[in-house]
């Protein structure tokens, strides 16, 4: 009589049937509480809150059903009303391991860095389910036993019949659990396809290839075969060395080869290409006609190993034709281009012309004759720069002049000593710097850095030596020139009035005339 609902309120009658010895309304509320801070504090695990949140309403609101049938007095006694308070009871279980498996894994152990394999916390909820399962049926009061027994011969005849699916499953445990291949790994298969491993499941594994196609491999498979994990050494970052080959003349020096490459790869930095260790370069093999080099690099974003490759390869391609020196032609090459006289002439005259207005655009070189000219255009040597790379540095020794006949490049200087830089000019076609380091041998005094494909003449101090000493008096004009152009920038910088302008452009022309007679040991006559 004592259970009848007529000796007992609601709220004792939901005490008593509620599944955590007459403190309901407690845990609830820590339910809530916890759940709440839970979806704040731990955006990882919202999907997870979110179901226990559902579990927990279905299990309250069955219990509150089952509270209101039995204060009226139409609760069941028989098998059905303890199957549905076993289910009721069942779900707020596993609401609860849901809650405590976020606090555990998406809280407390992302806190201290450690991040547990999705298996192993699939594996403790699974295990955690099944023991509350079983301790509810035992309050309940069902025999264990035989329920034990013919698991363990249902398990016997599951485990033969699903033998490559359990093969899977312990696969899939062992990589998780053992990190021998880890989410986000570049791996290569036995087939030699290569991927990205986007998901480790219970059953297989999910592979991304370069060609858009998602590979799906049985764990089972991955733990009995060969499989190489990309990029991956012990205490190294991830990169993984790449092999390119190029092929070059015979005749060309192979040590001026591997310097000239080996000095571009490494000048500046170059995207995905490793600083260490450092590109180099290989002699690797000796044929009738050519020589075959092999070039080294570490790649540091294995998903981009073509396109690096591609990059290196321009490097290496500018670098040589910057050099003069020229890829080796196969050995069955047919030239069909009837060379005349006349034809070769013309090509020399028009190449003559285009670099002699490419000179007459320096007004430094104003003081010169036609026929000088002519002797300074062949001179010229003609030096190619891929976007990214110096064409000088502030600091360096200079003794050559430049001339963009092609692209643009950007002039920058140091700011502080600090390793800042400011952009102070826009060089384009028809531009020229590097005059100072021509004539006095004076160190760079900016970095220039081409923005696109640039293509430049070099004029050397040798050039201009060999006019200089048919005609010292060029010296003066020169020395003028260069004097302008320092006081105009000087005036504008310091407002200097016009007597002071012209006071400094004397002193500045004869400190200059003095500095290019003693670079190129003229007579100071």
């Amino acid at each position: 009589m004592d259970n009848h609902p007529a000796f007992e309120s609601y709220w004792e009658t939901l005490q008593r049937l509620a599944y955590n010895g007459g403190h309901f309304h407690w845990f609830a509320l820590g339910f809530v509480l916890l759940a709440l801070f839970l979806y704040v504090v731990a955006p990882a695990g919202r999907r997870r809150v979110r179901n226990a949140m559902a579990l927990f309403l279905l299990a309250t609101l069955g219990l509150f059903v089952e509270t209101t049938l039995q204060y009226a007095g139409h609760g069941g006694v028989g098998t059905f009303a303890s199957i549905a308070k076993w289910v009721i009871q069942w779900l707020a279980f596993i609401a609860y391991i849901n809650i405590v498996g976020v606090l555990i894994f998406d809280l407390l152990l992302e806190l201290v860095h450690i991040r547990a394999p999705r298996i192993l916390r699939d594996l403790l909820s699974a295990l955690a389910y099944i023991i509350a399962a079983i301790t509810l049926l035992s309050k309940s009061g069902v025999d264990l036993t035989g329920i034990i027994t013919t698991s363990a011969v249902i398990t016997a005849v599951i485990g033969f019949s699903l033998a490559d699916t359990l093969g899977n499953i312990m696969g899939g445990m062992a990589l998780q659990v053992e990190k021998s291949i880890n989410v986000g790994d570049w791996v290569r298969l036995p087939d030699m396809q290569e991927g990205r491993v986007t998901e480790i499941s219970w059953r297989q594994t999910s592979i991304e290839t370069r060609d858009w196609d998602t590979i799906v491999v049985p764990n089972s498979v991955l733990m009995k075969g060969q499989v190489t994990v990309m990029g991956r050494r012990t205490g190294e970052p991830v990169q993984q060395r790449r092999t390119l080959f190029f092929h070059v003349d015979y005749r060309s020096n192979p040590t001026e080869v591997i310097r000239v490459v080996e000095e571009a790869l490494r000048r500046e930095p170059i995207f995905h290409v490793a600083h260490v260790p450092e590109p180099h370069v290989l002699l690797g093999d000796v044929r009738e006609s050519y020589n075959r080099y092999v070039v080294r690099y570490w790649l540091t974003d294995l998903a981009v190993n073509e396109p690096t490759d591609s990059v290196v390869r321009l490097h290496v391609s500018i670098a040589l034709r910057r050099a003069g020196i020229s890829f080796a032609l196969p050995g069955q090459n047919l030239f069909v281009t009837e060379e005349s006289e006349a034809r070769e002439q013309r090509k020399q005259l028009r190449e003559i012309k285009h670099r002699t207005d490419a000179l007459q655009l320096v007004e430094l070189f104003e003081p010169l004759t036609d026929d000088e000219l002519s002797a300074l255009s062949a001179r010229l040597l003609v030096k190619p720069f891929l976007p990214g790379e110096a064409i000088v540095r502030q600091g360096d020794p200079a003794r050559s002049l430049y001339l963009i006949t092609e692209g643009t490049a950007e002039v920058r200087v140091a700011v502080d000593g600090e390793g800042l830089t400011e952009k102070v000019a826009e060089l384009s076609t028809g531009n020229f710097f590097g005059e100072m380091g021509l004539l006095t041998g004076e160190p760079r005094a900016a970095t220039v850095t081409a923005l696109t494909e640039v293509e430049c003449y070099r004029l050397d101090k040798e050039a201009v030596n060999d006019i200089l000493a048919q005609r010292p008096e060029i010296a003066t004009d020169m020395s003028r020139i260069l004097a302008r152009r320092r006081v105009e920038l000087d005036a504008i910088r310091e407002d200097l009035n016009e007597l002071a302008q012209q006071k400094r452009l004397q002193h500045t022309a004869s400190d200059f005339l003095d500095r290019i007679r003693q670079f190129f040991t003229l007579d100071n006559d």
